[in-house]
């Protein structure tokens, strides 16, 4: 897919590029983003040079992962990262965010998952955005509540990080939640 930028109330979705390692780096020497995501610990140069010059662009490129680089308007500053992964299912794309500390609880990050949730579900025709972070990661459950994602529970030893297989919280979100039609119909179960 061709990189696309998206623009909300306050912010700028961009593509992450080779411009961004230095920003990328200092926002990820954070030891709550190093702790919380899956980005390597220690955090390097070479680190940040790999993510925005090749694992970014190449995402585009092969339509499996869509990595915007979050700032404020007319070139502000680095607020954080939002990435949409396309998974096996059809249709299912995970979201994952973080946020530089200086720009935490002022409800950017809230804002650049709607933006990025509404562009997934009418460019991507995506029906359904999976949310999941190691359990204890309350900040980022908070963000994913903010945005309408429903929690669906906890997996245990769903995700490895720097080694180690760690128990998630789950959410969800659909086009409906938003407002916005389906691709497909949804029939919701009944109790």
């Amino acid at each position: 897919m061709e990189p696309i930028t998206l623009t909300t109330e306050r912010l700028v979705l961009r593509p992450f590029g080779p411009k961004d390692a230095d920003r990328a780096y200092t926002a990820c020497q954070d030891p709550d983003i190093q702790r919380w995501t899956v980005v390597p610990s220690p955090y390097t140069r070479a680190d940040a040079e790999l993510f925005t010059g090749k694992l970014s662009p190449a995402g585009w490129q092969e339509d499996s992962a869509y990595n915007f680089a979050v700032v404020l308007r007319d070139d502000g500053p680095l607020v954080g990262a939002l990435g949409l992964t396309r998974l096996s299912h059809p249709g299912t794309y995970e979201v994952g965010y973080w946020t530089a500390r200086e720009h935490r609880g002022l409800g950017l990050t809230t804002e650049a998952v709607l933006g990025g949730a509404h562009w997934a579900f009418t460019a991507l025709a995506a029906d359904r955005l999976e949310w999941r972070a190691e359990v204890g990661n309350d900040p980022s459950r908070a963000v994913a509540r903010r945005a309408g994602f429903r929690m669906e529970g906890e997996q245990r030893s769903a995700l490895v990080n720097k080694g180690i297989r760690r128990d998630t919280w789950t959410g969800s979100l659909i086009p409906a939640d938003l407002g916005l039609p389906g691709t497909q119909p949804y029939l919701p179960a009944r109790s």
